[in-house]
C-alpha cells in the first residue's frame, strides 16, 4: 500500500546557501571558473576602503546569484518530494491538494498522523519500516518514532514544508516484526561532511617543478620532495620533471641537486642530531646517499620557454608517454588508472598568468586512449585523476594588484585546483595551534577580552638581506612577512571553532576574523631600517638596494579585532631583519588579578607562549611559591619543550608537509582567495602611506633589538615585561628562575 509522508510542523530552517562565504557575509569578488562552493561567482562583500583608510560601518548583504551553483549538498530523496511518484512537489501546490487527498484515501480511516506529536500511528497491517534512503536529509535533526497504536485523530492535509532533516532516531516496530528496527543514521548535511584526503599509493604521479634551475627549487622544493620519497610517502610510480629555460641534461640537473639533497637529509637525520658513535653515523650517511641516488634516478629535465606553447606541448607528450608506460599490463577488467599531476611554480609571480595559461592549454588533460607504439588502446584515466597547481608568494603588492593576479589565475584554474603556498602554515607549532585551542577545554573559558590583556606576535631574523636586497627592496618587511605569514598565525590564534576539519570550514573562520580587523592606521605603526654596526653592513650598503630607499626592514603594527571576543585587545605584530636573535613566537599575556592577596603582581603576569623557532615549545608562565620556609613568589613555567618531550622525533620541514597535503588534495594549509583579499585590505592603506613617505623611518643598529622607541610602542599596547624572567630550552640548561618576590608584610 502507499505510504503517505509523515506530516511535520514546518521548522525554521537556516539558509542552505551553496556559497559559505555569503553565509558569513564575507569573502571577495571572484570571477574565476571555479566549481568550488567557496569561491565560485561570489560577489564582493568586503566594504571598499575610503581614502582615509577606513571601511564604512555597514556591510552590504550579498545579492543571490541568478543561478546558484551546485555545491554537492545532499538533496532529499525523490520519494519524499513526489508522493507515490504521481505528482511533483504536491505539498507546495494548492492545485494538487486534491491529488494528495486522493492518494491517501485508502488509508485515511486506518492511519493517524498527529502534526503536533512525534508519534505516527500505523495499523496492524503496517508497511515495512522506513529505510534511511526513504528518509529526508537536511540541515537540522528531528526524531521520528513509529509505534503500534489505535487510530484516534482524522488525517489532516499536509502543510507546505521544507524537506526535513538529518538524523533519524531508532524506529520501534515491536518485538514480533520481521524487519529489524532502523538504527540511528547520520545523513550528511553537506558534501563537506564526507571530506577525506586522497589515497596516493596507487596513483601514477608526475611532479613538474617549473623553475627547476632556480634557487628555490634546489634549496626547498626538491629537498622537500626527496624527504617524502625517502620516508615512503610517494607512490611507487612517480617521476619528477624539472622544467626551465636553461639548457641542461638530466645528469646535469642531478649533479646540481645532489649536494642540497645530502645537506638537507643529513641535517634532518636522527643520527646526525644524536651523540651516537661514528659507526652509526657512517651507516646513516650511507643509507642517505643510497636513497639520494634512487631519488635522482627518477628526476629528469625538460627545456622549454614559459611564454610559448612548444615547450609545454613537448612536455605534455613526455608526460603522456610515461603515464601510458606505467599503465601497461592492466587487464580489461582492471580499474582505470588514477593519474596525478602536481605543477609546482617555483617562479616569479610576474610569469604566473602566462605559465598558467600555457599549462591549461597543453598539460591539464590526460590522454590514455591510444598507445601509439603498437600496444593497442589503454584504459582511460580514472575519474579521480587530478591536476593541481602550487604557486608561491608574493601574491601582489597591495589589494588591487593581488586581485589582478587572482583574476588572471582564476580564469585558468578553479580554486579547488589552485594551492597558494604559505610555508608558515606547514610549521609544526602553527599546525598545533588548531589542536591546542579546540581540543583543550581549559583554554575556552579565558580565551577572550575579559582575561587577555594583549597579544604579541614576533618574528626576528639575525641576518640582513644577504644578497636578496634587490627583491626585498621591492616589497619590504610588511609585504614579505607580516601580511602573509604572521596574519595567518593571527587568524589561527583568534578565529572561532570551525564546523568541521574540512579545509573550507577552517578557512571560512579565518576569513571571518580577518575581516573584523580594522585597517592599520599610521599612528599604530613603527618602522625601522638597519644601519651598519657590529662589523656588519647596513641595508643601504647592499649594492642591489637603491641608496635612497625608504623600504622598512623592521615594522611593528598594532591591530584591533572588532568582534565580541577580542574587542579592545591590542594585538602587536613585530617583524624585522638584522636583529639580535632568530625567533618566531606568539605571546598571549593575561591581565593581572584584580584583587591580589599577594600585593602588586603587575610584573608577574601569566603568559601562554608558543615558540615556533628555534627550539619549538609551548609553555605557560605562572606564579609559584619558591620552596622554603618563607612566602617567596617567583615566575616559573608549565613547559612542553619539543626536543625534551620528543627526543627521537624529527620535525618535518614545512614544505614537505605542504607538498604532501597538495598530493592528498587537502587545502587546509593553503591560502584561499578571499583570505588573501581580506588580509590585503587590512594593510593596503598603510602600505600606500609608506610608499608615499608619509610614515617616518627610524634607524636601528645591526644586531640590536630594533628601533629605540620599540619598548614605548609595545608598552603602549598594554604589554608588561616579566621581572627578571628568562625562559631557556631544557636542552640548553633549563629555565632561569626569577629573583624571589616577597609580598609586603601585613
Amino acid at each position: 500500500m502507499v505510504r503517505p509522508p509523515p506530516v511535520l510542523s514546518s521548522p525554521s530552517f537556516p539558509s542552505d546557501n551553496p556559497n559559505p562565504s555569503e553565509e558569513m557575509g564575507a569573502a571577495s569578488s571572484f570571477s574565476c571558473n571555479c566549481s568550488s562552493s567557496t569561491t565560485a561567482n561570489a560577489p564582493s562583500l568586503i566594504a571598499p576602503i575610503s581614502p582615509d583608510g577606513s571601511r564604512p560601518g555597514s556591510r552590504p548583504i550579498a545579492e543571490s546569484p541568478a543561478t546558484p551553483p551546485d555545491d554537492g549538498m545532499d538533496k532529499p530523496p525523490s520519494s519524499l518530494m513526489n508522493n507515490n511518484n504521481n505528482s511533483n512537489n504536491v505539498e507546495n501546490s494548492d492545485n494538487n491538494e486534491a491529488a494528495i487527498n486522493s492518494s491517501v484515501s485508502s488509508t485515511v480511516n486506518a492511519l493517524t498522523i498527529n502534526p503536533n506529536s512525534p508519534d505516527i500511528s500505523i495499523p496492524e497491517t503496517s508497511p515495512p519500516p522506513l529505510s534511511p534512503l526513504d528518509l529526508p536529509s537536511g540541515p537540522l535533526a528531528v526524531a521520528t518514532t513509529i509505534k503500534k497504536e489505535p487510530s484516534s485523530t482524522p488525517f489532516a492535509s499536509p502543510a507546505p514544508i521544507t524537506p526535513p532533516p538529518l538524523v533519524i532516531q531508532e524506529a520501534t516496530l515491536g518485538k514480533d516484526d520481521v524487519n529489524p528496527p532502523v538504527r540511528q543514521t547520520s545523513l550528511m548535511a553537506s558534501a563537506r561532511d564526507d571530506f577525506h584526503v586522497n589515497s596516493v599509493t596507487q596513483t601514477i604521479l608526475s611532479i613538474v617543478v617549473y623553475g627547476a634551475s632556480g634557487d628555490l627549487a634546489k634549496k626547498k622544493t626538491y629537498p622537500a620532495i626527496f624527504a617524502l620519497f625517502d620516508k615512503g610517502f610517494l607512490p611507487s610510480k612517480v617521476q619528477i620533471v624539472g622544467y626551465a629555460r636553461s639548457s641542461m641534461t638530466d645528469e646535469a640537473l642531478r649533479e646540481r641537486l645532489r649536494p642540497f639533497l645530502l645537506k638537507a637529509a643529513s641535517a634532518s637525520s636522527p643520527a646526525s642530531n644524536s651523540a651516537g658513535d661514528a659507526n652509526s653515523f657512517g651507516s646513516a650517511m650511507q643509507r642517505i646517499q643510497s636513497s639520494v641516488d634512487k631519488f635522482l634516478s627518477i628526476c629528469v629535465y625538460h627545456t622549454g620557454d614559459y611564454d610559448s606553447p612548444s615547450g609545454f606541448s613537448s612536455l605534455q607528450r613526455r608526460l603522456v608517454t610515461w603515464e601510458r608506460l606505467q599503465a601497461r599490463g592492466r587487464s580489461s577488467s582492471s580499474p582505470a588508472p588514477s593519474l596525478g599531476r602536481l605543477m609546482y611554480l617555483a617562479l616569479p609571480a610576474s610569469v604566473y598568468p602566462g605559465v598558467c595559461s600555457q599549462m591549461r592549454d597543453h598539460v591539464d588533460h590526460f590522454d590514455m586512449a591510444e598507445d601509439g607504439h603498437g600496444g593497442g588502446p589503454l584504459p582511460y584515466a580514472a575519474t579521480n585523476s587530478w591536476v593541481r597547481v602550487i604557486v608561491e608568494k608574493p601574491f601582489g603588492r597591495d589589494l588591487a594588484s593581488s586581485e589582478e593576479l587572482a583574476e588572471a589565475l582564476g580564469k585558468q584554474w578553479p580554486e579547488e585546483q589552485l594551492y597558494r603556498i604559505d610555508h608558515y602554515l606547514g610549521k609544526e607549532l602553527v599546525q598545533n595551534m588548531l589542536v591546542l585551542r579546540f581540543a583543550n577545554g581549559v583554554f575556552g573559558g579565558w580565551w577572550n577580552r575579559q582575561h587577555i590583556s594583549n597579544v604579541q606576535i614576533t618574528f626576528k631574523e639575525d641576518f640582513g638581506t644577504d644578497g636578496r636586497g634587490g627583491y626585498f627592496d621591492q616589497y619590504g618587511i610588511i609585504r614579505d612577512v607580516i601580511q602573509n605569514h604572521l596574519m595567518q598565525v593571527l587568524a589561527l590564534l583568534t578565529m572561532e571553532a570551525p564546523v568541521s576539519l574540512h579545509p573550507d570550514d577552517i578557512r571560512d573562520e579565518k576569513v571571518k576574523v580577518i575581516r573584523c580587523i580594522q585597517p592599520v592606521k599610521t599612528q599604530d605603526c613603527l618602522l625601522g631600517q638597519y644601519v651598519a654596526a657590529n662589523g656588519q653592513p647596513g641595508y643601504l650598503d647592499d649594492p642591489t638596494v637603491d641608496p635612497k630607499s625608504h623600504t622598512p626592514t623592521f615594522a611593528a603594527v598594532r591591530l584591533f579585532i572588532r568582534n565580541e571576543r577580542w574587542e579592545g585587545v591590542p594585538i602587536v605584530i613585530k617583524a624585522g631583519k638584522a636583529l639580535n636573535e632568530r625567533l618566531a613566537v606568539v605571546r598571549v599575556q593575561f591581565k593581572t588579578p584584580g584583587a591580589s592577596i599577594f600585593g602588586d603582581l603587575e610584573g608577574m603576569r601569566n603568559e601562554l607562549v608558543i615558540r615556533f623557532q628555534p627550539h619549538e615549545a609551548i609553555y605557560a608562565k605562572v606564579v609559584v611559591k619558591r620552596p622554603g620556609l618563607d612566602m617567596a613568589l617567583e615566575m616559573s613555567e608549565l613547559d612542553l619543550t619539543y626536543p625534551e618531550r620528543y627526543k627521537d622525533v624529527v620535525i618535518p620541514d614545512a614544505y614537505e608537509r605542504l607538498i604532501l597535503d597538495c598530493i592528498r588534495g587537502d587545502q587546509q594549509h593553503f591560502v584561499r582567495r578571499d583570505e588573501l583579499r581580506a588580509a590585503w585590505a587590512v594593510f593596503t592603506p598603510l602600505l600606500q602611506a609608506i610608499d608615499k613617505g608619509e610614515v617616518p623611518l627610524e634607524k636601528y643598529a645591526y644586531g640590536s633589538r630594533g628601533p629605540e622607541s620599540l619598548n614605548d610602542f609595545v608598552a603602549g599596547s598594554g604589554f608588561v615585561k616579566s621581572n627578571k624572567y628568562d625562559w631557556k630550552p631544557k636542552d640548553a640548561g633549563g629555565a632561569t628562575a626569577a629573583t624571589p618576590f616577597t609580598p609586603p608584610s601585613k
